[in-house]
């Protein structure tokens, strides 16, 4: 593992990366916004690509332009909720309301904009054990929260990452990453012509505010079907509603799951780029995934790489809770209470055929 400073924030406060590395790929975190920031991956040809929309430095992810949230872990509540606001026993909360009329991704100062204490660590690979407290009152949640989040990079190609939490109050929490990917490499072009498979039969349709409706849709008939392998781009123009207000894909899906246990670590996904042959599977312990396919991105961004990130030069397969489930008791619980600890998995496997 290397470790080397990234950046300095405005206060002085030193921004350090960790490469965590095994024989054929690497991948550097920041214990700012606990972000992934590269993923070097080989092709079937050996060569390695970073795969991750990112920034080279520092000042990149401390804009406020459009901030795409690259490879952050965001919170207290992945996603939208609607008017930012909740009930918890009776106890009306409010939360900010920065992306329309929801709250998106915790807020203004959300865990996307924190600096982390961080300690490396060996297991079965190597990683990085990230911490942060977030006050009683933060962002209007409610409950003071130890958080803990690790990245671990194994032999076998795999990213596991593990987050857990506790409260002191009753509190609502649903965390993932935000990365985006391009298995061609970042900054090499669109990625709809990737071919995806969702482990789903219903998604989420939301309203002209990007908030789920409630409903559990079925994705049989719609363009929102990717039970069996299919390019991105295939359906993407079609004139469906849904599509038309997200500008493309950026909906939640409900994930098959088996009934017998609903927290089982389950495959989500899976992403081929046929040109490399590079393959990511996602699997996760959590009820959804948010399927966003970089509708939003528009030529104002640098990346890592240099080049200019377009609309659809990057896909996010973000493992979470239902998107506004604080409003839908009917669904998968969101409300942590003291003394329960919030555990949640993800694993990003890279492959290649």
């Amino acid at each position: 593992m290397a470790v080397s400073e990234f950046g300095r924030m405005p206060d002085g406060t030193v921004v350090e990366g960790y490469t965590l590395s095994n024989a054929d790929m690497s991948v550097r975190i920041l214990n700012y916004g606990a972000i992934l920031q590269q993923i070097n991956v080989p092709g079937r040809d050996g060569a390695p690509a970073n795969v991750a929309l990112g920034f080279a430095d520092l000042a990149g992810y401390l804009t406020d332009v459009d901030h795409p949230y690259f490879g952050c872990v965001v919170g207290r509540y992945a996603n939208r909720i609607a008017h930012g606001r909740f009930e918890i026993d009776g106890v009306k909360y409010q939360v900010p309301v920065n992306n329309g009329t929801a709250s998106l991704h915790g807020g203004l100062m959300g865990f996307d904009r924190k600096v982390w204490a961080a300690t490396p660590f060996e297991g079965d690979g190597s990683g990085v054990r990230l911490t942060s407290v977030s006050p009683d009152g933060e962002e209007g949640y409610p409950g003071t929260l130890g958080v803990e989040v690790t990245y671990e990079l194994t032999a076998d190609n795999t990213i596991d990452m593990r987050y857990r939490a506790t409260t002191d109050r009753p509190t609502v929490l649903t965390l993932t990453n935000h990365s985006y990917f391009n298995l061609a490499g970042e900054g090499h072009g669109d990625i709809l012509g990737h071919e995806l498979q969702i482990n789903a039969d219903h998604y989420t349709p939301v309203d002209a505010n990007q908030v789920p409706t409630g409903e559990f849709a079925p994705v049989v008939g719609t363009p929102f079907d990717f039970t069996s392998s299919h390019r991105i781009g295939a359906r993407i123009r079609d004139a469906h509603e849904q599509l038309i207000g997200g500008k493309g894909y950026d909906h939640n899906y409900v994930l098959n799951r088996p009934d017998d246990d609903p927290t089982a670590l389950v495959l989500a996904a899976r992403v081929v780029e046929p040109a490399s042959g590079r393959v990511l599977e996602v699997h996760t312990t959590e009820p959804g995934l948010q399927f966003y396919a970089g509708g939003f991105l528009k030529a104002d961004l640098v990346g890592t790489g240099g080049h200019v990130y377009r609309m659809g030069d990057g896909f996010a397969l973000e493992t979470q809770h239902h998107p506004d489930s604080p409003n839908h008791p009917e669904w998968p619980s969101v409300i942590l209470r003291p003394g329960e600890v919030y555990e949640s998995r993800t694993v990003f496997a890279f492959l290649t055929e």
